[in-house]
């Protein structure tokens, strides 16, 4: 037996379905803003997938409620979610990188991905979401990074204080 210990390879891949937000909220298209705005915050997240036929066919977020009712000084109450969605729903599957959906929705211009596994909607990604991780992955690549190259992983320094043994 080698006087190495085994030691496992760092991970260096999160899959977007580790940090997606699962169940999906939805609503129906006819629902009006204060429905929408009341089952965002009920559920504490910022979009609700609106579903027609058991199929995602828009979403509405908190910028498009911002956007296109406040900022118009629409009434919430006289608007449904068909009129302020946005759609299409960008979608990515569950055991793509996280790194692919952040290139995804810079490649659409969006903040939130849909998350498919096997063609059915199983939840919903965020730039927040990613965001969230990101700075483990840098400690992992930093440290992956100092174990490639042989360096010490932290840079010795002095201690200031008092010796236990000397006083």
């Amino acid at each position: 037996m080698s006087s190495l210990a085994y030691r496992p390879a760092a991970r260096t891949r999160v899959l977007v379905r580790e940090v997606m937000n699962s169940p999906v909220i939805n609503a129906e298209p006819n629902e009006t803003i204060v429905q929408i705005s009341g089952k965002m915050v009920a559920s504490n997240v910022g979009s609700i997938m609106i579903f027609q036929n058991d199929s995602p066919i828009g979403i509405v977020t908190e910028g498009d409620i911002v956007r296109k009712v406040v900022t118009r000084d629409i009434s919430p109450s006289k608007l449904a979610a068909k009129d302020i969605m946005s759609t299409p729903v960008h979608m990515i599957e569950s055991e793509m990188e996280i790194t692919e959906a952040a290139r995804t929705m810079r490649k659409f211009g969006v903040k939130r991905l849909g998350v498919v596994c096997k063609t059915r909607l199983v939840g919903i990604i965020s730039i927040t979401d990613i965001l969230t991780v990101t700075p483990e992955l840098f400690d992992i690549l930093s440290e992956k990074t100092y174990v490639l190259t042989g360096q010490a992983t932290r840079v010795p320094s002095y201690l200031a204080g008092y010796c236990d043994a000397c006083n």
